[in-house]
Formats: C-alpha cells, sequence, structure tokens
C-alpha cells in the first residue's frame, strides 16, 4: 500500500506566547507539496516565530504542526536531509570560502545537485574562492539560497530571499523558486516585496497580531476589481468630484497628487472623471487603469502606520 502523502506543512491552532504576549496566537494553515506558500505580514506580526517553530527551532505552547508529516522536533533528525532552510541573513562561517562551504554542504545529502553548477547559475563562479565575509550582500544572499537548495529538498523555507538583490539576481532567484515548484518541492516563501508574493505564490497567508487575518491565491484576494488611477495637482475637490461618479464608487488621495478611484470602473466612470477634471482646468498626468495589487489588500488589511 502507498503510503498517505503528507501536506508540506500543517499547522493547527499553533500558539507561542513570550511573556504576556503572544506572538503566535492561534494560527492554522496548510502549505501543499509542489506549491510556493507566501506568509506575509507586517514587522512583529508573527511570521518567523511561526516559520522557526515549523524548522524545529522553537516549540509551540498548544496546537500542533507538522512538517511533510512529522514533528519537527521530535523527528528532527528524519527531516534536515528533507527540508532546506535559508535564513535571511547569517548561517554561514565568515571565513568558509563560498564553493568550499557549498560542496561541504552538498555533501551531507545522497543526491544533491551539483555545486559548480549551481554556483554558476547563481552568478557565484567568479567567487568560488572568496571568503563570505569579503562577498556582497546580495552575493552571501545567494550563497545562502544556494546552500538551502543543493540537497534537493522536498520542503525549502525562504525568509526574505532576495533582500538587497539586483534585478539580474532577483530574477535569477525567481526562475530557481519556479524550478523547485516545478520538481515538486513545496516552497515557504516569506518576503515584504508584494510584487514577489504575487508573481511567485500559489497561496498567501497574512497575518497580523499573530493571527491569519486572510488567505487564497493571488487572484483570490486581490479579486477582479478594477480601480482607476492618475496624478494631478494635490487637493483635488474630492467630495465634489465623487458627487459627479457613480453611486458606490471611492476616491481617495494617497500620497499627494496621487489619486485612487474604485468603484465600477466602466468607459462612463473614466469619461466623467476626465471631463470633471477638464471643467476644473486640472490636467492629469498617467492616467491609468488596473487591478487591486496584493499590496492594496496588505495595506487595507494590515494598515499604513509605520510598525516598530
Amino acid at each position: 500500500m502507498t503510503p498517505p502523502r503528507h501536506a508540506a506543512v500543517e499547522l493547527d491552532a499553533l500558539v507561542k506566547r513570550y511573556g504576556p504576549r503572544a506572538a503566535v496566537d492561534g494560527i492554522s494553515l496548510r502549505a501543499e507539496r509542489g506549491a510556493v506558500t507566501a506568509l506575509l505580514g507586517p514587522n512583529g506580526a508573527g511570521k518567523t516565530t511561526t516559520v522557526e517553530i515549523c524548522e524545529g527551532y522553537r516549540r509551540p505552547d498548544s496546537g500542533t504542526v507538522r512538517v511533510l508529516g512529522l514533528d519537527p522536533v521530535r523527528d528532527a533528525r528524519e527531516l534536515r536531509p528533507r527540508v532546506g532552510v535559508m535564513p535571511q541573513s547569517g548561517g554561514v562561517p565568515g571565513t568558509a570560502r563560498a564553493g568550499e562551504f557549498l560542496r561541504l554542504v552538498a555533501a551531507f545529502y545522497a543526491h544533491p545537485l551539483d555545486p559548480a553548477a549551481l554556483l554558476e547559475r547563481l552568478g557565484l563562479t567568479a567567487h568560488a574562492r572568496t571568503p563570505y565575509r569579503r562577498l556582497s550582500g546580495g552575493q552571501q544572499q545567494r550563497l545562502s539560497l544556494a546552500a538551502a537548495v543543493v540537497g534537493r529538498p522536498e520542503l525549502v523555507f525562504l525568509d526574505e530571499p532576495t533582500a538587497g538583490l539586483d534585478p539580474q539576481a532577483r530574477h535569477a532567484t525567481w526562475e530557481l523558486v519556479a524550478g523547485l515548484r516545478a520538481a515538486g518541492a513545496g516552497v515557504i516563501l516569506t518576503t515584504h516585496h508584494m510584487e514577489e508574493a504575487e508573481r511567485l505564490s500559489d497561496q498567501v497567508v497574512i497575518v497580523d497580531q499573530g493571527r491569519v487575518v486572510a488567505r487564497g491565491t493571488p487572484a483570490e484576494l486581490t479579486g477582479a476589481e478594477r480601480q482607476l488611477r492618475f496624478r494631478a495637482r494635490p487637493g483635488l475637490g474630492l467630495d465634489e468630484l465623487l458627487a459627479a461618479l457613480p453611486v458606490g464608487s471611492a476616491a481617495k488621495e494617497s500620497p499627494a497628487g496621487h489619486y485612487l478611484i474604485e468603484g465600477d470602473v466602466q468607459p462612463e466612470l473614466l469619461a466623467t472623471v476626465t471631463a470633471w477634471c477638464a471643467s476644473h482646468g486640472v490636467l492629469t498626468e498617467d492616467l491609468r487603469i488596473e487591478r487591486r495589487t496584493l499590496e492594496d489588500v496588505f495595506l487595507e488589511l494590515t494598515g499604513r502606520e509605520l510598525r516598530p
């Protein structure tokens, strides 16, 4: 009989407290194999604690956690060769040369990727003999990513994998993540780049104050609604503009001189906005119709105020 194929990660009512504060307050989620799950949230929302519990670095106070069907603490020895972890920073000895370090990591696995080919793919071949501490921040990020995937993991945790990367390296990282998914690996991605999450993810889970506040595919979260954006001089009379728009429309200015019109964006609404601006001597720039983005949804759910 074929054994059951467990999800990459399953969390049920997970709780972790630090003193009186609940860093994780009842989070439940399921992340599938062969899929990218983005775990998003503001600073202090509970993302890092949740991921560290999944990685076996912390124990939950209550709730259950299963990684590839196993307990990440009790079954750590069995899980270690099946899971790749890319921390946001660190994890590599400062004196270790890039190529030597990656070959050492590969040696712990039965069927690793070719370290030399992986260095080439991530643009690190020329730096194979460079000590880690002398690599640039972006090069260090790419080496950490290589170390996380060289063992052909069934599940990989990527914490801010493109932080500090230039556009070329960022796209190379995206291609590598897509390759992991195509190979059947589960990917848990934490990132502050909403475009990255929207582009890569099969499922998005947004957490705030230790709780899940939204989940779904990027398309489900952003919806089919369209919105009208344009730039003009600051301080337009939005109440007067709204009076001319169809019932149910909304308008706001944020930041100054940048305007957003939400509602049933049809040709009539576009004509009304442009006619109103023309009648008031307002020159519009960069007028465009677009769908809501994942960043719009994120800010609606978690607020626009800065977090410490």
